[in-house]
């Protein structure tokens, strides 16, 4: 389970997020992808989380966060943006398409030399073919072929299925070429606290119990800042806490009752040690971090979130902080 160099890189993805949100809003599908890959000698598992948008009725562009499981000496994943040529083959319900794009992606490595892993990153890039089938109005099954190729370590090809739910539903089954914008920001002020883990991303994966709260401000109506206070937790391996801030791509959906949105920014690490009383390698540091993020409107005011935190350093102490919270909204 692997990570992201630092701000400018984050700054770059989320230029590229905001661009898929821009000024006309369009068709939205989210899927979960599961199945087998192959790299080298190695079979190993694949599994995926991907965010589509229609641009017309010929192309689409869309979000993923791919792992490509555990090939030997790699745990590698990461987050990909791709454009896509599709075509309705028969109906439209039956859909073939091709993509390709940028993967920033995360490795987990056996060091080469000294220590016991490293925490590489690097560029590539990722090939993918799908025939989707759209049952419903909302619900769609879907095949995928990946080819993924990158700077450094194993090319891999993965074979996946997947369920996709449209979040704008047409009258009818098929895909959407467009749908309509919203009339108002997505976020105005929240508050939130949120509790959960943090897995360093390290051969062995210690595992702690963490917090954040965070203040979110919406900038226009599908960007959002947030700024924000992380407590990493105590594992055998470090502990860490700083401040955070984001810049954010997100949307609202069915009646604006749930939110999705992807955050890329900086994480300056106050303290940072590694069982010891000194300060650790990270203190006094920025480190990237990336962000997918999920919300449920209960009531006006309140909501709960779901959020999934790569912190992307320079010194292999990566992280995963994996949390759930509440929200008070105004």
């Amino acid at each position: 389970m692997p990570v992201m160099s630092r701000r400018s890189s984050c700054l770059r993805w989320a230029a590229a997020l905001v661009l898929l949100h821009g000024a006309s809003v369009h068709a939205q599908e989210f899927s979960l992808f599961g199945g087998g890959s192959r790299a080298g000698n190695t079979n190993t598992y694949t599994w995926a989380f991907n965010y589509q948008e229609g641009l017309g009725k010929y192309f689409a562009a869309s979000f993923t966060w791919l792992n490509e499981g555990h090939i030997p000496d790699h745990h590698r994943d990461g987050q990909i943006v791709q454009v896509w040529a599709r075509i309705p083959v028969g109906s439209p319900q039956f859909v073939l398409q091709a993509g390709v794009g940028p993967y920033r992606y995360f490795d987990t490595t056996t060091a080469d030399q000294g220590g016991s892993y490293s925490d590489v990153h690097g560029w590539g890039v990722v090939y993918s073919v799908r025939a989707a089938y759209y049952a419903s109005s909302r619900w769609i099954t879907q095949l995928q072929l990946n080819r993924v190729h990158v700077q450094r370590g194993p090319d891999s090809t993965g074979v996946m299925l997947g369920i996709g739910y449209q979040l704008d539903a047409p009258g009818t089954p098929g895909p959407l070429d467009w749908a309509a914008g919203s009339a108002s920001k997505v976020t105005n002020n929240e508050v939130a606290v949120y509790l959960g883990k943090t897995i360093v991303n390290s051969t062995s994966s210690p595992a702690a119990l963490g917090g954040a709260i965070e203040y979110r401000r919406g900038l226009m109506k599908y960007m959002d800042i947030t700024v924000g206070y992380l407590h990493e937790g105590s594992s055998k391996t470090a502990r860490r806490d700083g401040i955070t801030s984001q810049l954010w791509a997100t949307r609202a959906f069915l009646n604006d009752q749930v939110t999705l949105g992807v955050g890329a920014g900086a994480y300056y690490a106050i303290n940072e040690n590694e069982n010891s009383e000194s300060p650790g390698p990270g203190a006094g540091k920025f480190s990237g971090l990336v962000t997918i993020a999920a919300s449920y409107r209960f009531t006006s005011h309140w909501d709960g979130r779901l959020e999934w935190n790569r912190v992307v350093t320079h010194y292999n102490r990566d992280t995963d902080v994996i949390f759930a919270g509440l929200g008070y909204r105004w």
